[in-house]
């Protein structure tokens, strides 16, 4: 009876319509925009009012229809099996994530922009804007997504699962990120936040005059942001780079913050890599060679990344993980191991060394709760204290380090960092709803 329960959720939740190239569709006349920075490359249009597409991915690269069976059959084996910290089903959640708003048609526009790489030379970035189709959007959300290991998860190639807020009259711009979508050939800078952020935003400064050229320009010109996982942390980093830079209402680039999202991030990097070290566990495997090859790379390190990685995965970098061609759950059964020292070397594990202190030089300037900063927006902070992926450490360390922000914080025990995700984005869409109803109450 319970895998019948969960099928039938499954199949309300989750369309088995599959996207081809060449279903992209013209939504308007793009001509207008044809000088701008931002240019369209592709165009679909998604109708949510039959279920997620499938080539919708939770943030462990499971396609959402295989995420959703995986619980159903851990519903059907037996209580034993269920997490014990949250009774709520995933399918539970995509279902009141489905329910609400009546823009059910999503126009899905890939397209790229100019920005610069670390080295400061120019570099042609990809991502996806996505509206609601018929109207102007109510007010724009800049995602900054979370970790992706194959290019078929960047948004640009893919429905990404926050495009259920488009369903309320929101539209959302979806970087990919440096080394995913149309420049899946480099190296992805993981967890390099302030290149990352610059990254993000040039995005969504490029997409501005393309909307305006369009006819969507959205009613509040205010701007939220969101992230989960990694995206949490970019989500932070890019509110900092706007605060910072862009909040001079004098300049022609002025960015006014309405709202920030974050969930389940690694807002301290150092802390999150050396609980790797000292309880020899890696709940999240992957992250290991992520955030060493991040640092390394993006940061320029005089670090020989074998020095501190085992050479059986050291000699697999570019087959599984630089090749993009697999997802992080797929990169985690290759890898098969949790245990910290079967990953790095006995100098990686050794905290005292100089090439480790080196890193976690690195690792810290890449800490949003090192910057000499605190949030000024109206921030709403997410992370469920069972993370084994990314340790409630970043949670509780954020809020100690902003006790004097505008922060709202949420956090309690919701299950594991996949299943947390869907929770996020439902008290995102909790709260929009929340204070449109306000709005409405407060204008009669």
């Amino acid at each position: 009876m319970k895998r019948y329960f969960f099928l039938l959720v499954l199949a309300c939740v989750v369309a088995g319509c599959q996207f081809r190239q060449d279903e992209w569709v013209d939504f308007t006349d793009v001509t207008a925009a044809k000088d701008l920075t931002f240019q369209v490359i592709g165009q679909r249009e998604t109708d949510l009012g039959e279920g997620l597409p499938y080539d919708c991915f939770m943030p462990d690269g499971t396609r959402v229809s295989e995420w959703l069976e995986e619980e159903a059959q851990s519903a059907e084996d037996g209580p034993l099996h269920m997490p014990a910290t949250s009774s709520v089903t995933g399918a539970g959640i995509l279902q009141e994530l489905l329910k609400y708003g009546n823009q059910k048609t999503v126009i899905e526009i890939a397209g790229i922009y100019p920005s610069l790489d670390s080295d400061g030379n120019p570099v042609i970035l990809s991502g996806k804007v996505m509206l609601p189709k018929g109207q102007r959007p109510k007010r724009m959300i800049l995602v900054s997504h979370y970790t992706v290991c194959s290019n078929k998860e960047a948004p640009s190639n893919c429905f990404s699962l926050e495009g259920v807020l488009v369903k309320l009259g929101y539209g959302l711009i979806i970087p990919d990120y440096l080394g995913y979508g149309i420049t899946a050939q480099e190296v992805h800078p993981y967890l390099v936040m302030d290149l990352t952020a610059r990254h993000v935003v040039d995005m969504y400064q490029a997409v501005r005059p393309w909307l305006e050229a369009v006819g969507y320009v959205p009613d509040d010109p205010k701007l939220d942001l969101m992230g989960y996982s990694q995206g949490g942390a970019t989500t932070m980093a890019v509110e900092h780079l706007i605060e910072t830079e862009y909040s001079d209402s004098g300049r022609l680039n002025y960015i006014k913050l309405h709202r920030v999202y974050a969930g389940g991030g690694p807002y301290d990097v150092k802390a999150t890599y050396e609980r790797f070290v000292t309880t020899d566990i890696a709940g999240y495997p992957v992250a290991v060679p992520l955030v060493l090859q991040g640092m390394i790379v993006g940061n320029k390190l005089n670090i020989a990344m074998n020095d501190l990685m085992q050479d059986w995965l050291y000699n697999k970098m570019d087959e599984w993980i630089n090749s993009k061609r697999f997802t992080s759950a797929q990169i985690n059964q290759l890898i098969n191991t949790k245990v910290t020292h079967d990953i790095l070397t006995e100098e990686g594990m050794n905290q005292t060394s100089d090439k480790v202190a080196e890193l976690y030089k690195a690792m810290t300037q890449n800490s949003i709760t090192s910057y000499n900063w605190t949030p000024g927006s109206s921030v709403y902070i997410m992370h469920s204290i069972d993370d084994e992926t990314v340790p409630f450490t970043n949670a509780s360390n954020a809020k100690s380090r902003w006790k004097d922000a505008n922060i709202t914080y949420n956090f309690g025990h919701y299950g594991g960092h996949v299943k947390t995700c869907l929770r996020f984005i439902y008290s995102v869409q909790t709260l929009i709803i929340q204070e449109e109803e306000e709005r409405k109450k407060y204008e009669q």
